[in-house]
């Protein structure tokens, strides 16, 4: 068994530990980088307000990705971010 295989084997019951709390609250992690994007957004005074966008769909994407790791799709399609800003707490 060679090194990479032995560190994927050992990593699977963390990266599955992982795949769940992202299921669990996904609601949650969501509602938290909506938070942050819209701190954010208010200290730079919207100078950077498409770029945070930008990076909070991606940020989003990934943890769906995370959490729905049984889909069979590849991947491969484009994430794109939201286009009204994050709602206000």
């Amino acid at each position: 068994m060679g090194l990479l295989d032995n560190l994927k084997a050992r990593l699977a019951p963390a990266k599955d530990k992982v795949s769940g709390l992202a299921q669990q609250h996904g609601d949650k992690i969501t509602h938290g980088l909506d938070k942050a994007a819209k701190t954010v957004d208010e200290k730079t005074k919207g100078k950077y307000s498409d770029k945070i966008q930008s990076g909070t769909g991606k940020a989003k994407g990934a943890m769906d990705r995370v959490a729905h790791k049984d889909d069979t799709g590849t991947g491969d399609a484009p994430t794109t971010p939201p286009d009204s800003p994050p709602p206000t707490s």
